[in-house]
């Protein structure tokens, strides 16, 4: 893996640069070949909050994770983590089409035999469907829903937006800002 790791509002040192490549570096081991695209790696500070955040580019995968934590190595133990169950999640779906379309996967079968099942259990817990939620769809304008978000109490409301006809879904930002999803 190549990697480009750059630092926000630190002094970035080598130790840490080390430390980053030398955790995310062991996700090669999920591969077949190793990844020939950049790995991006962010290391921030703010508010006395370290955060890491990491893309990796794959063929028809986008792998990408970001945590915040208050120690910054902690914060990269954290985000390697997170992205070896997206890793293991994407390889316990691509395996199932591709052994039932008989193409070779992207990931390798598995790297560890006696916790590879294990994990390939415990992803498709993770992707259990839990509860099913119905409600009639109010035709609303943005400032409405987002008042309506914050009355119900939660981060995210789904509503119909007056003014394009369209579903559209307000959420809240990790900077307590407010973001909108349109369709296209």
């Amino acid at each position: 893996m190549n990697f480009a790791i750059r630092g926000q509002n630190l002094l970035l040192t080598d130790a840490l640069k080390e430390y980053a490549e030398k955790k995310i570096g062991r996700l090669e081991r999920y591969f077949e070949a190793a990844p020939t695209s950049d790995v991006t790696v962010t290391l921030s500070v703010s508010r006395n909050m370290q955060t890491v955040e990491v893309t990796i580019p794959l063929p028809g995968i986008l792998l990408r994770a970001e945590v915040r934590s208050e120690d910054m190595y902690a914060s990269i133990d954290l985000v390697t983590e997170k992205l070896e169950r997206q890793i293991r999640k994407h390889k316990t779906k691509a395996n199932r089409k591709f052994r039932q379309d008989g193409i070779r996967s992207l990931f390798r079968e598995s790297y560890d035999g006696t916790t590879a099942a294990r994990r390939l259990e415990e992803d498709d817990e993770e992707m259990e469907l839990v509860r099913t939620k119905r409600f009639n769809l109010k035709p609303m304008d943005v400032e409405e829903a987002i008042l309506q978000m914050n009355m119900v109490g939660h981060n995210f409301f789904v509503f119909a937006n007056s003014d394009s006809k369209e579903v559209n879904v307000v959420y809240r930002r990790s900077d307590g800002k407010y973001g909108l999803i349109e369709p296209n």
